[in-house]
């Protein structure tokens, strides 16, 4: 079985592609960024003057909770990541993605590289991840007939 899904209640895609697709028992997570659905974005600010301030942590934070939202969609959860590849701006924003990584992942969560890049698709972006989930269907439809069982 082998199906992609966008996800109306989240920012939509940048482009014809889809948030996730399942192949298998693999779930397949399109890099994804801290855009909200109104296309504002988590961990931007901009004062009175104009001077934008940007927040790798808030960003990095909003970034794994919509791959969150996405997994959850599917019936998988962030545990059952495999691997992970984010990228940075700029390598000086590491040790803030790093410590925010590590409130959610140890070394028993999923591989992950991670790459420096010139620029993502915004000039507010300072990250973007994306990630490979392993979700057996057999626990997958276990959860489904569960959830309709309970509603």
């Amino acid at each position: 079985m082998s199906n992609a899904k966008v996800i109306g209640r989240l920012a939509t895609p940048r482009g014809r592609f889809p948030h996730v697709k399942i192949a298998g028992d693999f779930v397949y997570v399109s890099g994804t960024s801290s855009r909200r659905p109104d296309n504002t974005f988590v961990g931007v600010a901009v004062d009175e003057m104009g001077t934008t301030s940007l927040d790798i942590r808030a960003q990095t934070r909003a970034v794994i909770e919509n791959m969150r939202a996405i997994l959850a969609e599917v019936g998988a959860e962030l545990c059952d990541l495999v691997q992970v590849t984010s990228y940075l701006v700029s390598m000086n924003d590491f040790g803030g993605y790093n410590e925010v990584y590590a409130e959610l992942f140890d070394e028993t969560g999923p591989t992950r590289t991670t790459v420096a890049v010139h620029q993502l698709p915004h000039p507010h972006l300072l990250i973007e991840m994306q990630g490979v989930a392993y979700r057996p269907v057999a626990r997958s439809q276990n959860r489904t007939a569960t959830s309709e069982a309970t509603s």
